[in-house]
């Protein structure tokens, strides 16, 4: 009897212990290091989470992965691959690097050689974090975080490879509306943020919705995968408003390879080069360090011969103005703002400028940020966890307030004109989910026309930048065409006309609208006969 009393007791006590391991898992997939933290429910602060033997130390993980055989598939993560001393030039196709920056791009450049795909290489990362995890805790929630710049084709492949995930709640937050919540500013602040990662440029302003008596803000949240947050949790309902957000595919690695160019134009930037560029680069970025002294680093060539990498703050502050990289900045702080100002926004509205990444620790940047915001104070979290300490405000009872990163445009036929042209659904800046559907009437370019195709496109904006890769070295190269429609993939949806449509006719009429997941949903009647058109869902857009 006594045993069993025992037993009970036992029992009782595992079940407490399981009751408060239960909690929320955020994981900022980085191109350099990928951040993991945990908080459980009972209200606890959150924990960077250790991971041996793949993680540096508690919560950082160097987002690194090696296949180490052939045959079979295995591979070896983050920190066991620099214990092992595998980040070296030899086989380097058998290590995945910088992925995160290929995750979503239209097209791989060469300059990524990996045997592993980038797509492979982050399911990887994140399965290991979450086998690792699940072993310590039991994860309720699981948030990740993506980029702006690609976040309608990252999104797509998160939802893919948390598939097999089991977990109840997933939801996805992009990265700089998370790294104003890490911030930890007062609820009704706007913030305008800069997060400078290893792959991309994000910025976004943010308005913290609270004060005065209203309840406080959270991180803008994505649902995805078929969960609704909402009305779950007994918490007041709470919002974080995004006002304008853009996005660039460059960041720290790029800078690494530019100063290994300019300092050795003749080498091939091998893995141990780029290891030094990067050093040099911190280096070079402490504030307290002369504009004139140089910094000395040894490196070792593809001949085994050694060189010395010589360079000052002043000779790399130039370097990056040649590559354009403030322009870029500029560029994206226009875009930003122009969308912001769709949504009342003013420049004086802006309460305070948050940098997160290890890029924005380069005081060039500040500097010149400070410039564009009329000296508007700023903020500087832990750069490497901010962003997931931010997406772990997530909470159930949730209400997205968002906006389109870039418009959507539909191709259709001007009557008055007799042509194809594109005609804007929703403007870059509109706030989502849309409050009632926008209507449009579609007519019959042909006579005996037997259907309507419908084409998604969306606008590129005026004098934005695009990434092209010669000889493997990244460059900056301003988009040509202000008027730039880029379709939003190969699908044309295809609408019958019964009976056929004459030209001129007014045939359809269509409800465009998008939904709490960001999707673009179609519905509509036959003018002619009233009809319904068959429901049609796009899928997400951003």
């Amino acid at each position: 009897m006594e045993n069993n009393k025992i037993d009970r007791l036992k029992n009782i006590q595992e079940n407490q212990n399981n009751e408060n391991d239960f909690g929320t898992l955020a994981i900022d997939l980085g191109s350099s290091t990928t951040v993991v933290v945990f908080q459980k429910e009972n209200g606890q602060s959150p924990e960077l989470l250790d991971l041996p033997p793949i993680s540096r130390s508690p919560g950082e993980i160097p987002s690194l992965i090696w296949k180490s055989s052939e045959e079979a598939q295995n591979y070896l993560i983050g920190q066991q691959i620099i214990d092992l001393n595998l980040i070296s030039d030899k086989k380097e196709n058998n290590l995945s690097q910088d992925f995160k920056r290929w995750i979503g791009a239209p097209e791989i450049d060469p300059i990524y050689d990996s045997k592993i795909s980038p797509d492979k290489a982050g399911e990887i990362l994140i399965h290991n974090i979450w086998e690792k995890v699940s072993e310590k805790v039991n994860i309720k929630r699981l948030v990740l975080t993506a980029p702006v710049d690609t976040y309608r084709e990252y999104r797509t492949w998160i939802v893919n490879v948390c598939n097999s995930l089991k977990v109840k709640e997933i939801a996805l937050v992009d990265e700089p509306t998370a790294a104003a919540m890490g911030a930890g500013m007062a609820p009704g602040s706007t913030l305008l943020v800069l997060d400078f990662g290893g792959s991309t440029i994000d910025m976004s302003i943010v308005a913290l919705e609270g004060g005065e008596g209203k309840a406080s803000p959270i991180a803008q949240l994505v649902r995805f995968d078929g969960n609704n947050l909402e009305g779950k949790s007994t918490q007041v309902l709470r919002t974080a408003k995004v006002l304008g957000k853009a996005g660039i595919r460059i960041g720290g690695k790029d800078i690494d390879r530019w100063i290994a160019d300019h300092l050795l134009p003749d080498e091939k930037p091998t893995n141990s080069i780029l290891n030094i560029a990067e050093e040099l680069k911190c280096d070079l970025s402490k504030i307290d360090i002369k504009e004139t002294l140089l910094i000395t680093k040894k490196v070792t060539t593809n001949k085994q011969e050694e060189k010395f990498l010589k360079l000052s703050k002043k000779g790399l502050e130039e370097l990056l103005i040649n590559k354009g990289l403030l322009e870029s900045i500029k560029i994206l702080f226009t875009q930003t703002i122009n969308i912001a100002k769709r949504n009342s926004f003013k420049l004086e509205d802006l309460d305070s400028v948050v940098l997160v990444g290890g890029g924005s620790q380069i005081p060039l940047i500040k500097n010149y940020l400070s410039t564009l915001c009329n000296s508007v104070p700023f903020l500087t979290p832990p750069p490497i966890e901010a962003i997931a300490l931010g997406a772990l405000n997530l909470t159930p009872g949730v209400e997205v307030k968002d906006v389109l990163n870039k418009g959507v445009s539909l191709k259709c036929w001007n009557k008055k004109n007799e042509k194809h042209i594109w005609h804007p659904l929703f403007l870059a800046g509109q706030p989502w989910p849309t409050i009632k559907p926008l209507s449009i009437i579609l007519a019959a370019s042909i006579n005996n026309q037997l259907s309507i195709d419908l084409i998604i496109g969306e606008p590129e904006a005026e004098g934005s930048n695009e990434i092209i890769y010669i000889d493997g070295l990244p460059t900056l190269k301003k988009l040509k065409s202000k008027d730039k429609i880029k379709r939003l993939n190969n699908t044309i949806i295809s609408i019958p006309l019964d009976p056929p449509g004459e030209i001129g006719q007014d045939c359809i009429k269509l409800n465009f609208n998008i939904n709490k997941k960001c999707q673009l949903e179609i519905k509509g009647i036959d003018l002619r006969n009233n009809n319904s058109i068959t429901t049609h869902n796009l899928g997400a857009i951003r």
